[in-house]
């Protein structure tokens, strides 16, 4: 996908927009879908073998173009896979190396591939790190998600299944479009991409890409939940691919991306099991209450930045190298099992019960040691089971529930789900965070960068921020040094006169 994340870009503002190098990479990375309202007339135009330029798809405000593959005969109601190329490169780039469309033929569904160009971004990378590019509803985002609502329209596609994955730029876009549509998304895939809402300016892109903050999985987690819809019970499943020898995309991206999507599904960051793949690849899975896999990781041993192919025949093999096609391993193809694209159960081997996620889910009070939960009641339930990390801790035939023998000042994330007289155990709600009371303060003594890295404060427009008080803390570099002092979990004040622990 040609270099996607330039070392040394020019910056220059272009009709409003931000261009340059970085700005090309960071956009290539941002292979995320999105849906919108607004259909206009649809009108098809041939472009390369196979795929199909569909123009007029709505108002496009993110100045993209639409391309869709659909193998013959496909029948109303199938799945609809959003693919996002990286940094330098086409939809019919992607669609040629990639393998989806070998899956799309085989297992049954439409593929769209969205194409940005050089007159948005230098590079013709999509714009992940530029909120006015990747938020609901704007730019970028918005036109991808016209998109979608175009092939659903045209094709017949089922609203309930529809995915998205991308490369490089086109996964940093693809994290943040999963954040900001979990109602259009019922699964993600992030390709050597980087965190949701990891970077919102351009000095931020590059401390995301190679040394990514390190933030608890509750901060990660938040991220999401704020770029959501209020009231999301829901969440989709992500899969994340990284190489153990990406320089481009640091690996410690892979794992701040479990620890944000394992937080928001509530669950813990321990796998619930792992199994070796080919192409030296480690899969890690992490289940929600169901059994089901919610996360998965897919780790490479050795390989470089870009996206895992295995040219080849073989019912497991898929795509052709080139640029950042490496092979390795077929990552399409276990990407579309992971999904349940093949008709299986995402490698469960369960099936899950039919209730839907109980809503409300409210921390009615905390002490030292306890939590009290209460949330709605679900018609057909005649039990709930209640979560802690993901852990199973109680079961219950109220709506409310306290759980008891927790440490003092810590914070504990909770869900809960609906089981039926059968004793299936239905959608799992959105996570919830109690902290105990009794929180002893601790204080911390270092430069911006550091506090930064270290998930204690934040950068915005080259100014450093304390985490959670926002506190303004001067210029993001290693030569401003203060102290804070942590009150709470996730917040910190400025306490250069003095902190007492």
């Amino acid at each position: 996908m040609g270099q996607p994340y330039p070392p040394h870009p020019p910056f220059r503002p272009v009709r409003g927009r931000v261009f340059g190098g970085i700005r090309r990479w960071l956009t290539a990375a941002a292979g995320a879908l999105a849906l919108t309202g607004g259909l206009v007339a649809v009108s098809p135009q041939a472009t390369a073998a196979g795929l199909t330029q569909v123009t007029g798809f709505g108002s496009n405000p993110g100045n993209l173009t639409m391309h869709t593959y659909v193998p013959d005969g496909l029948a109303a109601g199938a799945p609809l896979v959003v693919a996002l190329h990286g940094c330098t490169q086409s939809a019919s780039d992607y669609y040629a190396h990639s393998g989806w469309p070998k899956f799309a033929d085989a297992y049954g569904f439409a593929l769209v591939f969205p194409q940005t160009t050089s007159a948005n971004n230098a590079n013709s990378c999509f714009n992940w790190f530029d909120s006015g590019d990747s938020t609901r509803g704007q730019g970028e985002a918005l036109s991808i998600r016209q998109m979608v609502d175009a092939a659903v329209a045209r094709y017949g596609s089922d609203t309930r299944r529809v995915y998205i994955t991308g490369l490089s730029a086109g996964a940093g876009m693809t994290a943040n479009m999963l954040a900001a549509y979990p109602d259009v998304f019922a699964g993600g895939s992030i390709d050597s991409g980087l965190p949701a809402y990891c970077a919102t300016s351009v000095s931020a892109a590059y401390t995301c890409m190679y040394s990514p903050p390190n933030k608890t999985p509750a901060q990660w987690g938040d991220l999401v939940r704020s770029a959501a819809p209020v009231g999301t019970s829901s969440w989709p499943r992500v899969a994340i691919w990284q190489g153990t020898s990406d320089t481009t995309v640091a690996p410690a991206n892979a794992t701040e991306l479990r620890d944000q999507w394992t937080n928001v599904w509530g669950i813990g960051q321990t796998p619930s099991r792992t199994e070796s793949l080919s192409g030296d690849t480690t899969l890690s899975q992490y289940d929600d209450a169901s059994g089901r896999p919610a996360v998965s990781v897919y780790s490479i041993s050795g390989m470089a930045h870009g996206l895992a192919v295995a040219p080849g025949s073989g019912p497991d093999q898929c795509g052709t190298t080139g640029t950042y096609y490496l092979d390795t391993i077929c990552s399409s193809y276990h990407t579309a099992r992971f999904w349940g694209l093949d008709g299986g159960d995402g490698g469960s081997g369960q099936n899950p019960g039919t209730l839907p996620a109980p809503a409300g889910l409210t921390v009615g009070g905390t002490t030292d040691s306890t939590v009290s939960l209460s949330w709605n009641p679900v018609d057909g339930a005649s039990s709930y089971t209640v979560y802690r990390g993901g852990t199973k801790v109680g079961t219950t035939t109220s709506t409310a529930y306290t759980d008891t023998g927790l440490a003092t000042g810590t914070a504990y994330a909770y869900t809960v789900a609906a089981v039926d007289a059968a004793g299936a155990v239905g959608t799992v709600s959105s996570s919830v965070t109690a902290t105990t009371t009794g929180y002893t303060p601790t204080c911390y003594t270092a430069n911006n960068y550091q506090h930064t890295t270290a998930g204690r404060a934040y950068q915005s427009g080259g100014y450093t921020y304390a985490t959670g008080s926002g506190q303004a803390m001067g210029l993001y570099n290693t030569f401003t040094t203060h102290t804070l002092k942590q009150t709470a979990p996730g917040y910190y004040v400025l306490a250069d006169s003095g902190c007492s622990a």
